[in-house]
């Protein structure tokens, strides 16, 4: 199932949250994929900022980003076009989300406010396609953990943004077994262990068994090739968190596979 639908210009009170296979920066090229984020995008309310948590920021404390406009942009990738080292993304000024957001933290839980730390491709490559004139603040959150119910507890505490007009996004990619793959071309004949993951994951969130979900490491078939490391999978509890009900079933809004690897994508209302 594709995103379809027509351009939605207002703002609501109320945003959804996402879940998105983010992709390398070839995925700007796809015009598969590019075009399926595209078009979701254009079903969505316009959100009046944007706070986004990737796979490829994990620090502990809660970290965010720089907040300023015009944020420089991480290049966290290697053997690429020299032309995806000279992309920008500048977005208008964040400053108050990131001061909104450190508020909600617990008393006693430190935040750290990173002064240089610009968006790293997990946040910009998506984020190009979905707001491609960059009119949107955006605010980069760190990973601070790996535990399922401890993110699934933060997605809850952020959950109020989205009555703000913030769209909570966790970037991340269903399936990632990267040194298992043989062949990394786009249009990949996806492995049986991403195939069986991905298709366990979709029965899961079709059924809002969240706890299903938490249970990976050992209920999910093809782990670990799946995921040798976690930190793609698990920005979807920071999703999941910020349902107004966390167990009911989200809109997989988009399948399929790139590369051999699933780009299962969820909103959730």
């Amino acid at each position: 199932m594709t995103a379809t639908g027509t351009t939605t210009t207002s703002t609501t009170d109320r945003m959804p949250a996402l879940y998105i296979g983010h992709g390398a920066p070839p995925l700007l090229d796809d015009p598969t994929w590019s075009g399926q984020l595209s078009a979701w995008a254009a079903t969505l309310p316009r959100p009046k900022a944007v706070l986004i948590v990737s796979a490829h920021w994990e620090s502990a404390p809660v970290s965010l980003s720089a907040s300023g406009p015009g944020v420089e942009l991480v290049y966290d990738f290697g053997g690429f076009h020299p032309r995806y080292y000279q992309m920008q993304y500048r977005t208008p000024d964040a400053s108050a989300l990131a001061r909104r957001v450190a508020a909600m933290m617990p008393d006693g839980e430190p935040v750290h406010q990173h002064r240089t730390r610009g968006l790293d491709h997990g946040a910009w490559v998506p984020l190009k396609i979905m707001y491609p004139e960059a009119d949107v603040p955006v605010l980069q959150m760190s990973l601070p953990t790996d535990d399922p119910y401890r993110l699934l507890a933060l997605g809850e505490r952020l959950r109020p943004l989205r009555d703000e007009g913030v769209l909570i996004v966790g970037s991340g990619f269903l399936t990632h077994g990267l040194p298992f793959l043989r062949d990394f071309s786009i249009g990949a004949q996806a492995p049986g262990w991403s195939v069986d993951f991905d298709l366990w994951a979709a029965d899961a969130l079709a059924r809002g068994d969240v706890d299903e979900l938490a249970a990976y490491r050992s209920k999910a078939p093809g782990m670990p090739y799946a995921h040798p490391t976690v930190e793609h999978y698990t920005p979807l509890f920071i999703t999941l968190g910020a349902a107004l009900q966390p167990d009911a079933p989200g809109d997989q809004r988009i399948d399929g596979y790139w590369m051999g690897l699933s780009k299962r994508s969820l909103q959730v209302a």
